[in-house]
């Protein structure tokens, strides 16, 4: 005799999954999908346009071949890797009556896009420290920031990441789901946790022991950060390189952990009695702000950058006139 959860799903079908609904589109018009259609377009062309233009420029410019723009140049790449498993998909479902996932290409962006917000984090910090060696100890900043020191930071970027996401996602796929119904518009495993048949108190310390270990990164910036405007304020020169290497960083940080934060709090603590288009703005938010401002805050501020880019139009320009 089979046994049934309550959610009227028995235990052998709960193990047999192979796809998932996404209800996130369900109250949409076929009219108000295509408005939306139409905005997302243009919202990810842009995030390709700029982040690909500050990857390019800082690739093909010999002048740029340094620790912070490495740095910079891995944000980018994190922005690109992070929107690429939601925007594709999103943009399928709009057109689409049919808003399926499979269990594998479930877990897939979750793995992506969890990685690529703790990826986020962990460049700022990265970032935060070189800003502090270069501003702290300015004649020793070469010798401690080397080309093979960057190199290791940008991998811990992105290596910690994806090995702690991939843990996480792991205990997840273990588990016996009871429902195949996702109320956003895509994956994540807090979400699947609420459709296991089983206890989850483990995935959710780990879980949290996850969001500890990132948040700590946050203290970290913050605790820099005291000790670098003690520092740079002290004179005109360290003011001057503040402003123009570290504003733009803070700004960075804010735009993420002000998308974090919405994000988990939604997670955690949303309710139905909120409006499902401000629940599905809170949703994106995430995937969309940061990778499309990021690259627009740093081709702004940094003038190195903003002087090459501006180079490269004035000059494709004069070749056009002629």
């Amino acid at each position: 005799m089979p046994s049934f959860s309550v959610s009227g799903l028995s235990m052998r079908n709960a193990s047999a999954l192979t796809f998932f609904h996404l209800t996130g589109l369900s109250h949409m018009t076929p009219r108000l999908r295509v408005l939306v259609f139409a905005v997302t377009l243009l919202c990810y062309a842009a995030i390709l346009l700029v982040n690909g233009l500050l990857i390019v420029t800082i690739v093909l410019e010999k002048k740029l071949h340094e620790p912070m723009y490495y740095f910079v140049c891995n944000l980018c790449v994190n922005g690109l890797y992070g929107t690429v498993a939601f925007f594709p998909k999103f943009l399928y479902d709009l057109l689409s009556e049919s808003h399926v996932v499979s269990y594998v290409g479930c877990l897939l962006q979750v793995f992506v896009i969890y990685s690529y917000a703790a990826s986020e984090i962990a460049n700022l910090a990265v970032m935060a420290y070189d800003r502090y060696v270069a501003i702290t100890r300015p004649l020793e900043y070469h010798a401690v920031m080397t080309k093979r020191r960057a190199l290791m930071l940008v991998s811990f970027s992105r290596v910690v990441p994806m090995l702690c996401q991939a843990v996480v996602t792991g205990m997840t796929s273990r588990l016996e789901l009871c429902g195949s119904h996702i109320g956003k518009l895509y994956c994540e495993n807090w979400s699947l946790l609420q459709l296991s048949c089983e206890p989850v108190t483990i995935n959710s310390v780990v879980g949290f022991a996850n969001i500890v270990f990132y948040f700590g990164h946050d203290l970290f910036i913050m605790c820099s950060y005291v000790q670098l405007v003690k520092i740079a304020f002290r004179s005109k020169d360290g003011k001057k390189k503040f402003t123009q290497t570290c504003v733009p960083h803070l700004l960075s940080l804010f735009n993420i952990s002000v998308a974090l934060l919405f994000d988990l709090m939604y997670a955690r603590y949303g309710t139905s009695s909120v409006p499902r288009s401000l629940r599905n703005f809170m949703a994106i938010q995430i995937l969309a702000f940061p990778p499309l401002l990021n690259p627009v805050i740093y081709g702004m501020k940094l003038s190195k950058i903003r002087g090459r880019i501006l180079q490269y139009f004035t000059r494709k320009r004069a070749f056009e006139l002629r």
